[in-house]
């Protein structure tokens, strides 16, 4: 089995044929997917995907891009929402200074209400981070110093900085299709420098879909292609790093393994 720890599965690019795909990641192998939250003022949706399949869980929180929007939102109001038993994160929320869609300043706060929210309930804070390694780095280590909390670095394709440091503090390291780019050799280095016991692949779907099916939408049954190649990455045979990514998984977003069966939620 597979865990595809990262996807967005209310986007539109799947509302007509949900059923679909979740059938089809099922039949790869797939046999759990997170679908995460972008947005709090969504989360009804979230949950209501989460509850209509067994094999699909859900996060809570605000993306950076869209941090300026729910600046009001509090820690207590993400715990509150997470104690549904869909919910196994908290997140995705950090910094973009890529597309800079929110002020910096408002990014940053909403991932300190965030890391307070994952302390709190130490379910895992899904990080997004890109071309901001300097500032996540100073962030992780000041609220780590405040009180421990676990977390991902989600579709990660930053720094070795960054990586080490999220390993030095006990986080996990998220690898999507951009893994399977040929032009990833540096990605794949710093793969090989992660704690085999620190991995996680995800899709990040529809986005980001591995070779050979770069270009196209990409689905939670094309996680498979970037186990695939972490295994040729690591020297591990398929069914080994199924099985090594599966375990930090369910290890990682422990609720999963805690809840109650979804007939008893629905």
């Amino acid at each position: 089995m597979l865990i595809d720890t990262h996807c967005h599965l209310d986007f539109p690019d799947f509302a007509e044929e949900l059923e679909t795909y979740v059938a089809r990641a099922d039949a790869a192998g797939v046999g759990r997917m997170v679908t995460i939250s972008t947005r709090v003022a969504r989360f009804p949706a979230y949950a209501a995907i989460a509850e209509r399949f067994a094999s699909v869980w859900c996060s809570v929180g605000t993306h950076p891009h869209g941090a300026h929007e729910e600046l009001d939102v509090t820690a207590e109001q993400l715990v509150a929402l997470s104690a549904h038993p869909r919910c196994v994160a908290i997140g995705e929320a950090g910094l973009d200074y890529h597309y800079d869609k929110s002020p910096r300043e408002a990014q940053a706060q909403g991932l300190r209400v965030h890391i307070a929210a994952a302390r709190i309930t130490q379910l895992p804070l899904v990080i997004h981070a890109r071309q901001a390694d300097d500032d996540m780095i100073a962030i992780l280590r000041e609220e780590m110093g405040k009180g421990a909390f676990p977390a991902i670095l989600h579709c990660f394709t930053a720094g070795e900085a960054l990586a080490m440091t999220g390993v030095e503090l006990g986080l996990y390291v998220s690898f999507s299709g951009i893994l399977t780019f040929k032009t990833s050799e540096e990605l794949r280095r710093i793969a090989r420098m992660v704690p085999r016991d620190r991995l996680l692949v995800e899709t990040d779907a529809p986005y980001l879909a591995p070779v050979p099916f770069r270009g196209k939408r990409n689905e939670p049954a094309y996680v498979v292609e970037t186990a695939k190649v972490l295994g040729d990455v690591l020297g591990l045979s398929f069914a080994e790093v199924a099985a090594l990514t599966t375990a930090n998984a369910r290890r990682c977003y422990w609720k999963m393994d805690h809840a109650a069966p979804l007939a008893q939620v629905a």
